[in-house]
């Protein structure tokens, strides 16, 4: 059987390729195919022990087994029942910040709570250094059923949020730009808005493939995570 097996950001690089069509035994499970590319590719056997997979656009795990034309993402730890007004994009444009808190609000909602974060032009932790631009790279397809995924998450944990947006930045993101914004309203402020952004934000950092790469006087780095999504990660 032949799988297509995609490559995302620095493991990409390592690879020096975007896809291929990979050949196994049927019956082969996640473990096997990681094993027959880090046989056939050393550049990136070093990264099998961390390497994040999905099958079509689902996180799956090395005793997953594999079927004959299944998609299969490799990819390193990432840096997304829904309301009529919720929102959820992967966008190259700058982001309205008010215009997207616009679409949230209903004759019901008393307050919109929102989570923007921006780029700095200068990182402090860690070694200093200073950052042009940005570049963000996602995974589409399934980040934007993550992204739906952690609003799902957010009403179960918080059901009187009326509605929520999550919006994320890819390619080209300038210094001082907004490259990610999580909010939600709701009939009042103690109804749980603010703890449901903060999830929201620290969810996409988790189980959204999208990574970023910091260009700056230095050169550049693909920035990874160091979280490992696991069996709770998966939609249900």
């Amino acid at each position: 059987m032949k799988v297509k097996v995609l490559y995302f950001a620095s493991l990409r690089g390592k690879a020096g390729i975007k896809e291929e069509a990979v050949s196994l035994v049927p019956g082969s499970s996640v473990a096997v195919l990681l094993d027959q590319l880090a046989g056939e590719r050393p550049e990136i056997a070093a990264h099998m022990n961390t390497v994040l997979v999905s099958i079509n656009q689902e996180f799956a795990y090395p005793e997953d087994l594999l079927s004959d034309g299944d998609e299969v993402a490799l990819f390193p730890p990432v840096s997304g029942g829904s309301g009529e007004g919720d929102f959820f994009a992967l966008c190259t444009d700058p982001l309205d910040v008010d215009a997207i808190s616009a679409r949230l609000v209903t004759p019901q909602a008393g307050g919109v709570c929102a989570f923007t974060g921006y780029v700095r032009g200068r990182t402090e932790r860690g070694d200093p250094r200073e950052t042009s631009f940005l570049e963000y790279e996602a995974y589409r397809p399934m980040a934007e059923t993550k992204l739906a995924q952690i609003a799902a998450e957010m009403r179960a944990r918080w059901p009187e949020v009326i509605n929520i947006a999550i919006v994320q930045r890819t390619g080209r993101v300038e210094p001082g730009e907004a490259s990610v914004l999580v909010a939600c309203s709701a009939a009042h402020r103690d109804t749980g808005i603010f703890e449901a952004a903060r999830y929201g934000i620290d969810r996409l950092k988790q189980i959204v493939p999208v990574w970023k790469k910091e260009v700056g006087p230095e050169g550049e780095t693909w920035v990874e995570g160091d979280y490992i999504p696991g069996e709770a990660d998966r939609a249900t």
